[in-house]
């Protein structure tokens, strides 16, 4: 079922919980992407992979919801590679947070306030892991 109505509004019922509680922006670059992808590929899970792809590339996932990303780009090692790598599962994704964007400064900061035990001998990437499984 497509995502969007024949007016381009966005029907929220058919997105994922954590998009429902995002801002308007995010749930119309998901459903507009997915769509598109489902007349190009099929329904299914690459249709959903493209989404969240373009998505990612926007907004970062902070808690339950996804925010703007201070500047648009690749949130992760996996999104510069070739899709044929992507597919393979060559480089690391960190569930939607952006490690790419954000400073180790910020990311430390994000996981102390979600409690992150051990954060100070933590690499950028290590502490962008520590995040994702917190949220």
């Amino acid at each position: 079922m497509p995502m969007t109505t024949k007016s381009g509004k966005v029907r929220k019922s058919e997105l994922p919980d954590t998009l429902k509680r995002s801002p308007a922006k995010a749930q119309r670059t998901f459903a507009k992407t997915h769509d598109a992808a489902v007349e190009e590929y099929g329904e299914g899970e690459r249709a959903h992979r493209t989404a969240y792809a373009s998505l990612k590339h926007t907004h970062e996932k902070v808690g339950d919801r996804w925010e703007p990303k201070k500047r648009k780009g690749p949130s992760d090692p996996r999104s510069k590679k070739t899709t044929a790598q992507k597919r393979r599962g060559v480089g690391e994704t960190y569930g939607g947070v952006d490690a790419e964007g954000n400073t180790k400064a910020e990311l430390y900061e994000r996981a102390r306030r979600l409690g992150v035990e051990g954060r100070s001998k933590m690499s950028k990437r290590e502490l962008a892991r520590a995040i994702a499984r917190k949220q």
